[in-house]
């Protein structure tokens, strides 16, 4: 069976890899072409279009920046859609708002073809150990279970389609909230003369409630001035945009996670989107 993949950036190029060491075949394709020479360093094939690889597939996942990169790769003149073939199955592993798979769920059963939302809970590097919350039908996703627990420790099926897109937009405005009141404490504790190293350690290894995982892991970057992407403020400014006019869809207040995006958006106002989340603390320290 052979396996498509759309976008081999940051979190495809992992998948790409985990797939063709699982022994599977893979079709990838990606528009730029330093992620082409990605997918065929770790042994894909690439295609020339998304309508070329669902001709050549009967499974096929995405890893896309934007819900407009997804809708376009799916619908667009040379999208999946146009290639695909009564059966053929997308899953998306996008971060995208639940309309965004339902629309385009839409679309494929005009062409009988099935749909699953699956965004991935965990970092690139972590591939093989990730969470995978996935919408759809429950059959679908058990012929796609051998693909996805290639890639993931558990494999959720969390509810109908748009399921997966729900569960990783609320884990995302947690993670900016700790994101932001981590860069927060710490911008504080120099304010106030403290160190800011000596803070973070020793909450770190305090076992403390408050302690996190991603707690440690943006105050350990924080403290060593160390803001290269893990992942992006221009990304985390994404996921939030699509959270937050989720929440706006069903009159939802969502007041804390509001505010952390106030702080991504004067981040990426003063040229930090391409550094990691981490790098509000610039903004908070300027002010």
């Amino acid at each position: 069976m052979k396996i498509g993949l759309i976008g081999v950036g940051n979190l495809g190029g992992a998948i790409a890899k985990r797939l063709v060491e699982g022994g599977f075949e893979l079709v990838a394709c990606d528009i730029d072409e330093s992620a082409r020479k990605k997918a065929l360093g770790v042994g894909a094939k690439v295609a020339e279009s998304p309508k070329e690889v669902a001709r050549l597939c009967d499974i096929t996942l995405m890893a896309l920046p934007f819900p407009s990169d997804v809708e376009n790769v799916v619908a667009g003149q040379d999208g999946l859609l146009a290639g695909a073939r009564p059966g053929f199955i997308i899953i998306d592993m996008s971060t995208v708002g639940p309309s965004t798979s339902k629309k385009n769920a839409a679309l494929a059963a005009e062409k009988k073809a099935e749909y699953l939302d699956s965004p991935v809970l965990g970092r690139p590097g972590s591939c093989g150990q990730w969470t995978l919350p996935v919408g759809g039908k429950k059959d679908v996703i058990d012929k796609c279970r051998p693909i996805l627990e290639t890639l993931a420790k558990s494999v959720v099926h969390v509810g109908d389609l748009g399921s997966g897109n729900i569960v990783k937009l609320l884990n995302n405005m947690m993670f900016a909230v700790i994101n932001a009141t981590t860069a927060e404490i710490l911008a504080l504790a120099a304010k106030v003369g403290m160190n800011q190293r000596l803070v973070f350690e020793t909450i770190a290894e305090s076992g403390a409630a408050t302690v996190s995982k991603l707690f440690v892991e943006v105050g350990s970057k924080i403290v060593k001035g160390d803001f290269d992407p893990v992942f992006s403020v221009d990304l985390m400014w994404k996921d939030l945009d699509v959270g937050l006019a989720m929440a706006r869809e069903v009159n939802a207040p969502v007041i804390v996670t509001r505010n952390a995006q106030i702080i991504n958006e004067m981040a990426r106002s003063n040229g930090l989107g391409k550094m990691d989340t981490s790098a509000v603390i610039k903004i908070l320290e300027k002010f």
